[in-house]
């Protein structure tokens, strides 16, 4: 058990936690949430012993070890790749090193005998003899090919760099683990590995991830960071969300009798706890769930954007069409021969092997990069409006928000004073004082939530999105999700965030550099599709 006891933290007069006591228990998996600048990372750090707290203690039961995800790439640069993940456990690897010095010597006396044994002995018990072999079974699992195993840190590429890192967390069996954005940096592939590990874990796993799809895969409790307090909820992310939501609901609904209310509720926890999907993780959260009394259900204190588009008008029978359309970056094709045309009701993600392939898609339907062949076309209706995935141009120079926004607004609106434009940042929770912030001061969320602002002032029928979820936090990312389930027209998207694509697409087109697939289908049903993935290995070159 790890235990936090009245912990407090502030930095000047920014209280981040007062008076925080928390317990985490063995064979859990606590999700940490909230909101940007809340403290999540911060209270992991705390926990970790890097950071020390103005007041409080953390203790850990005798004889448990903990594991956290590094953030630093470069701490291991002069260590090759299957070292960086034994050092992991670092009083396994002290035992080697010590080990190894003993042996090396010339003059092996009898004392060094006797204390070779004892090291012997606790490398063993410790698993040392098999340490390589489940070091390089982790990197293979993270993808990491053997091919790396030996070669420095240094010169590994920053996306290998964060897969062998989080080997160097997993690598052990840690009684805890502390895991920072653990997703980062991962395929799809990768990403259901580590989901099926943490399943399975039979200690303390703490988490902070934007990926709502790994937080409810992994997590049997959520610890919500808020209002300076951590209180820890039974059920995954989405459990904690729409029971926070129907508990809100149920407290403004004057008519409805207390019995109507309560039995509301029951049902909600019964149709979850039968629900779960993995089968050691969801048999935990099964009996969580059965034990959990409505009592311990909260209304949420957050605050939501309202993300919302309104199409000034419908979109007609010709949206878009793509013939021929090929690009190349650097002699590495990106995409070939492109041809399909998008159609009433299409709401469609983009994937490709290569990131690059569909920012690059995007950017020619947007007239911001010229295609190497072929062409496209927007019907006469599409008010198109495009979240690229590089926002800077657009805060070139340093107005205020309310100036910024006035810059955007469409013909067909004829009197956008302040009180208009004041709705629009509103929604997006840019209020009061916030109104005066100048752009240049923005931080990254504040920046896609001001480019959000300008998306829903234009009115349009057909929304592009580059990875929207990048910089906002799991509030605002659950707003811009179902903001896109509800708008009535056309989507184009690509995102890291599993579930926006399943709950948004109900096409996937992917981009390869022999041509697109396109299948009329949900993202989990693409993923799974045996005829895809047969096709996939067709059309991308070795």
């Amino acid at each position: 058990m790890i235990s936090a006891r009245n912990i407090t933290l502030a930095y000047g007069k920014r209280v981040l936690f007062d008076e925080v006591n928390i317990n985490f228990i063995k064979g859990n998996c606590y999700g940490v949430i909230g909101a940007n600048g809340a403290g999540k990372s911060t209270f992991l750090k705390i926990l970790s012993g890097e950071i020390e707290p103005n007041r409080g203690t953390v203790e850990i039961t005798p004889g448990e070890r903990m594991a956290v995800l590094n953030q630093n790439q470069f701490q291991f640069d002069e260590q090759t790749v299957l070292n960086t993940v034994l050092m992991g456990h670092k009083k396994m690897w002290e035992v080697a090193q010590e080990r190894e010095t003993i042996y090396a010597k010339e003059d092996f006396s009898e004392e060094d005998g006797i204390r070779a044994g004892e090291l012997e002995a606790e490398f063993g018990e410790m698993g040392g003899y098999t340490a390589e072999s489940d070091a390089a079974t982790f990197l293979s699992d993270l993808g990491v090919k053997e091919a790396f195993h030996q070669t420095l840190m240094k010169d590994m590429p920053s996306n290998m760099k964060v897969r062998v890192l989080l080997a160097q967390a997993l690598f052990g069996n840690p009684d805890i683990l502390l895991l920072d954005e653990p997703t980062n940096g991962l395929d799809i592939e990768t990403i259901g590995w580590l989901e099926n590990f943490l399943a399975d874990y039979e200690n303390i796993v703490l988490v902070v991830s934007h990926d709502r799809h790994f937080l409810d895969a992994v997590c049997t409790h959520v610890a919500d960071v808020d209002r300076q307090k951590i209180k820890v909820f039974t059920g995954n992310y989405t459990f904690w969300y729409e029971s926070s939501q129907l508990m809100a609901r149920q407290i403004n609904d004057k008519n409805k009798k207390m019995e109507e209310k309560r039995q509301a509720l029951l049902d909600f926890i019964a149709r979850f706890s039968a629900n779960a999907s993995k089968s050691k993780q969801a048999t935990s959260r099964k009996k969580a769930l059965e034990k959990l009394t409505i009592e311990e259900i909260e209304p949420s204190n957050r605050k939501y954007p309202g993300i919302i588009f309104q199409p000034l008008r419908e979109v007609g029978n010709q949206i878009l069409s793509v013939e021929g359309l090929s690009k190349s970056v650097d002699g590495r094709t990106l995409f070939d021969k492109l041809n399909f045309s998008v159609s009433k009701g299409d709401k469609i993600a983009f994937v490709s092997k290569d990131p690059l392939a569909v920012t690059s898609f995007f950017e020619i339907i947007n007239g911001e990069m010229q295609p190497d062949g072929g062409k496209f076309e927007w019907g006469t209706t599409i008010t198109k409006s495009y979240l690229p995935l590089e926002n800077s141009q657009f805060f070139q120079e340093d107005l205020g928000l309310l100036d910024w926004l006035r810059q955007f607004v469409p013909p067909h609106v004829t009197d956008a004073d302040e009180p208009f434009l004041r709705g629009f940042l509103g929604k997006m929770l840019f209020s009061g004082d916030d109104i005066m912030k100048k752009t240049k001061v923005l931080s990254g969320g504040e920046k896609v939530r001001c480019m959000v602002s300008r998306m829903m002032l234009q009115n349009p029928n057909s929304v592009i999105l580059d990875q929207p979820t990048n910089h906002l936090d799991l509030e605002s990312i659950q707003s811009f999700n179902e903001g896109c389930i509800n708008f009535p027209g056309i989507v184009l998207l690509t995102s890291h965030d599993h579930t926006f694509m399943q709950t948004v697409a109900n096409r996937i087109i992917e981009l390869t550099p022999k041509g697109a697939i396109d299948r009329l289908m949900t993202f989990d049903e693409y993923l799974e599709d045996k005829r895809v993935a047969e096709l996939r290995m067709e059309m991308y070159p070795e």
